[in-house]
């Protein structure tokens, strides 16, 4: 079923998530899918990668990308698919650093551990996924 990605039901099920899969396209357009960590607002989903990795090599190639959140078993499965594009936050701006202070405190402590303090080191990628569809399964 098709919905709006700020839908309440959508964000509500995301807001239970941990982890989704980030599906990008390879150089010679097979998927290359990976789970990730992310932070979500009634307008996008937001990652962050180490810069040098294959995922952000494909998108820096080629934006589009789909990401899938699932739950459930057989009887009961559920799952929210994002189709969009990549826009990458570069620059030093109060929002981005919102969503690198957001991303911190959802994943505390670990994601300060992993980057040795409370500031994102600069081998990382901070990119946004602007949805241009949306699917449910199981809702």
């Amino acid at each position: 079923m098709s919905h709006r990605f700020s839908d309440d039901t959508i964000q509500q099920f995301l807001g239970t998530k941990e982890v989704v899969v980030l599906s990008t396209l390879q150089a010679d357009g097979s998927p290359l899918s990976m789970p990730m960590w992310f932070w979500h607002d009634a307008e996008a989903l937001t990652m962050v990668s180490v810069a040098a990795t294959q995922k952000i090599r494909n998108v820096r190639r080629d934006p589009r990308v789909c990401v899938v959140a699932e739950s459930g078993s057989r009887a009961d499965a559920r799952a929210v698919i994002v189709g969009g594009r990549v826009e990458y936050l570069d620059e030093d701006t109060p929002a981005r650093r919102a969503l690198v202070r957001a991303l911190l405190d959802k994943y505390r402590p670990d994601l300060a551990q992993r980057w040795g303090g409370e500031v994102m080191p600069a081998n990382r990628a901070l990119f946004r996924v602007n949805p241009a569809w949306v699917r449910t399964f199981g809702f």
